[in-house]
């Protein structure tokens, strides 16, 4: 990646064309600003593309007479460029997915800096290119960021952070490593939501029945003692209801009845709390949840409803299941596989957190949608909830004492959601069953006639944690141990 730079590695003395300025102190002024952004234009890109050539066919040697390859043709390669306040291209790097359908696996290639930017510019520009590929690809949803760097560049790269994996090919006689940008978004959303799940539930574990009975402590949803009465409660953030009330309105509806039917019970009914500001917000917040429960044919049976307080919304969805299905029912070695809607879009303004598979159903389909665990009665299950479908996974294999790995090339997701979107965002409707691996043929094909999507595409192993495993081979790691803290229920 980073070929067209000259460095000398493990030298005191810094040469000009060096690019250390994230690593040795102090930032040094550049001789002349520059900007970085995406070439949009044919002739950003052809002064990008005349750089490489000077660089590595004319003074490197690398290639014979060309350094271009399928990677330029690919319409779904980005390149970045540097530029001066005239306009001139002082450098440049490319990104691209890696494998034919993007399953946000990218690399980053052919990075470089003209010769001519000399002194303390060229040491900026470079270490620059670099942050903003890492930069632009994260926000591009990829989960996987690689490049194939000059051995004598992969103590640089190793002090920028990235991770060095492997020897690379030798071209022209010049040896490579394999280097990895860490992407933590799994993790980091994962430590947000529900890390801290332990710690501040512990008061209620010390209870008699706290945090639910054995196989089925510390969820959402729960068994009630003495029948066959099942109760899941979850609550809208105040921001969710203040933005966009009738869609938190909706959706504690929504959030509730897939605890249900990832336990395997029928709805009977639901209790709201529902608090706003003004008469007006709480009218469109009960708006909503009307119309949910409305579509999913289930009545609201009460609550509690006030006006002139901070906004608040909560929801206790009630059921019936004879056998519940515990998210703590899992082994090692069971078959892991998604049940979900791919329909629908991003709910406005929630691009990339929120898939709205659900509003535009009728209520024969979410009804049929809400009966697929129950008929199929798996080993565990759990919905999709905030922690997005890896955390969410994380969550099962620890309730079952397990870890798990997720093939990405086989997760079903919609075509217009990045990967690293879709196992991070809420996804609507969207169920993670696991079960032995002689039962998955019946997961992957419902037999309720319903619009959901099911695959196969993953299993739980006896390490903690979730790893993400790619089509080369390669294994990652999303969650390196528990999500929530809370053990095996």
């Amino acid at each position: 990646m980073l070929d067209g730079m000259t460095w000398t590695p493990n030298t005191p003395t810094i040469p000009s064309t060096t690019d250390l300025s994230l690593l040795a102190g102090a930032r040094p002024t550049p001789a002349l600003p520059f900007l970085i952004s995406v070439a949009d234009d044919a002739v950003s890109e052809r002064a990008y593309l005349a750089l490489r050539r000077r660089e590595f066919v004319e003074r490197q040697g690398l290639f014979t007479h060309t350094d271009r390859d399928d990677i330029d043709d690919d319409p779904r390669a980005r390149i970045l460029v540097a530029r001066t306040p005239d306009g001139s291209v002082i450098g440049g790097v490319r990104v691209a997915p890696c494998t034919p359908v993007d399953l946000g696996w990218w690399a980053g290639s052919r990075l470089v800096v003209t010769a001519e930017a000399g002194g303390a510019t060229a040491a900026g520009v470079g270490s620059a290119l670099v942050r903003a590929a890492c930069a632009f690809v994260e926000s591009a949803g990829v989960l996987r960021f690689d490049a194939e760097i000059q051995d004598r560049y992969a103590p640089l790269f190793t002090r920028l952070g990235w991770s060095d994996h492997s020897a690379g090919a030798v071209i022209s006689g010049r040896a490579h490593r394999r280097v990895r940008w860490p992407i933590g978004r799994i993790e980091q959303l994962a430590s947000s939501t529900k890390a801290m799940l332990a710690g501040v539930l512990a008061p209620l574990a010390e209870q008699r029945n706290g945090l639910g009975p054995e196989g089925f402590r510390g969820d959402d949803r729960v068994p009630v003692p003495g029948g066959d009465l099942i109760a899941a409660c979850d609550a809208i953030i105040p921001s969710m209801i203040e933005r966009d009330p009738e869609w938190a309105g909706w959706c504690s509806i929504l959030v509730n009845l897939n605890d249900l039917s990832a336990m395997g019970a029928r709805p009977v009914g639901v209790l709201d709390a529902v608090a706003a500001p003004t008469t007006s917000q709480l009218t469109r917040i009960v708006r909503g949840i009307a119309s949910a429960a409305q579509a999913w044919r289930t009545p609201v049976l009460g609550g509690h409803t006030q006006a002139g307080v901070p906004a608040a919304l909560s929801v206790t969805a009630l059921g019936r299941a004879d056998a519940p299905v515990p998210a703590g029912g899992g082994r090692v070695g069971d078959t892991v596989s998604v049940i979900a809607d791919l329909g629908g879009r991003w709910r406005p303004g929630y691009q990339g957190r929120q898939w709205d598979s659900t509003s535009a159903r009728s209520s024969d389909e979410l009804v049929a949608m809400s009966s697929i665990v129950p008929a199929l009665r798996p080993a565990a299950a759990k919905d999709v909830s905030m922690a997005g479908l890896a955390g969410t996974l994380g969550m099962l294999a620890e309730a079952s004492g397990t870890g798990a790995e997720l093939d990405v090339g086989a997760v079903p997701r919609p075509a217009g959601a990045a990967m690293g979107d879709w196992l991070t965002c809420f996804p609507g409707f969207a169920m993670l069953v696991a079960d032995r691996p002689a039962a998955a043929p019946a997961v992957t094909a419902p037999v309720t006639p319903t619009p959901v999507t099911a695959a196969s595409c993953g299993r739980l192993t006896a390490q903690p944690g979730v790893r993400l495993r790619w089509p080369d081979g390669e294994v990652t790691t999303a969650l390196t141990e528990r999500v929530t803290g809370l053990g095996p229920a």
